[in-house]
């Protein structure tokens, strides 16, 4: 961290410059520091738009499952959505345990976003850290 002291000149002023990026991260402002690293202590952060969206996909898998549904068309008719939306946070549902386990947690690292988890990744769980381009915990 480089900070600079600027005395004024009436020696009761100063200035402290930190060079530091502001970034959204699940509606709110994270400041990041130049190291990459977050300011003050890491803390669990529960994205609840991630969080809902997994839910979603459960909630719809469950209702497809049981047969209260035939098809995703059918079910995204019912719930007034796109048909393609559907389908990608279905998707949701192939995430490794330990994925689901640490978005849940507020344990994601921070670089995960709900736009990340709705590319296309593996099937198979221990591809899918890797491609979603994060740190296996």
């Amino acid at each position: 961290m480089i900070a600079r002291n600027n005395a004024a000149a009436d020696a009761r002023t100063m200035t402290v410059r930190v060079p530091l990026t502001l970034r959204k991260r699940g509606g709110r402002k994270e400041v990041v520091l130049p190291d990459g690293g977050a300011w003050g202590a890491p803390r669990a952060h529960v994205n609840n738009t991630m969080v809902k969206a997994i839910a979603r996909a459960f909630r719809w898998r469950r209702l497809l499952d049981s047969g209260q549904f035939t098809s995703t068309r059918e079910l995204a008719q019912a719930e007034k959505i796109n048909d393609s939306y559907l389908a990608r946070v279905l998707r949701l549902t192939l995430l490794a345990p330990s994925l689901v386990e640490a978005i849940l947690d507020g344990q994601q690292p921070p670089e995960m976003t709900l736009a990340t988890l709705m590319e296309p990744f593996p099937a198979q769980w221990d591809k899918q850290w890797p491609r979603l381009k994060v740190q296996q915990r």
